[in-house]
């Protein structure tokens, strides 16, 4: 008989480090879905306030939903602009990937595997935001918009095509 209390009592040890490691990864996805949310609520509100003001916030809606490096390269932009008076940007709203957007459209967000939230448009087309966030107080930017299926963002477009020609 004291084989099997032995064995029980290593049973029931070795389930305590299994125990806690389960729980540890139910936190890891616990936080991994609250930051999803904080992600696609900010997204969210993003699309909001540009159907609200139909595309004419000052300064543009993503410039305000930017952190400081996706800023700095859209002040690029505004100051090649203000140089040549022609744009060095791309020729269409990247929210809506079109240039004509409809703002009735319907949305659908989600969160890619990678991290990235997806903006699915009715028109057929997905939008993707890199965002950094801040998990103190739980709040997110838009770091970049990827562009194309070759992964090019709009931050890489206009540091590419805008800082050589102010230069």
């Amino acid at each position: 008989m004291p084989t099997y209390k032995s064995l029980t009592l290593l049973l029931i040890i070795g389930l305590i480090p299994v125990g806690h490691a389960i729980a540890d990864v139910s936190k890891v996805d616990q936080k991994q879905n609250a930051m999803a949310d904080i992600k696609i609520a900010t997204i969210t509100k993003m699309y909001q306030q540009d159907i609200d003001d139909q595309g004419m916030s000052h300064p543009v809606v993503l410039q305000q939903y930017a952190d400081a490096d996706l800023q700095a390269a859209m002040q690029l932009e505004q100051e090649y602009f203000d140089k040549t008076q022609t744009s060095c940007n791309i020729d269409y709203d990247v929210l809506w990937n079109s240039q004509d957007p409809d703002y009735t459209q319907d949305k659908k967000f989600s969160i890619t595997g990678q991290g990235l939230v997806q903006v699915s448009l009715a028109q057929g087309s997905d939008v993707y935001y890199e965002l950094s966030c801040d998990d103190n107080d739980k709040t997110c930017q838009v770091a970049d918009v990827v562009l194309d299926q070759d992964g090019k963002t709009l931050r890489q477009h206009l540091l590419e095509n805008c800082v050589s020609k102010i230069l």
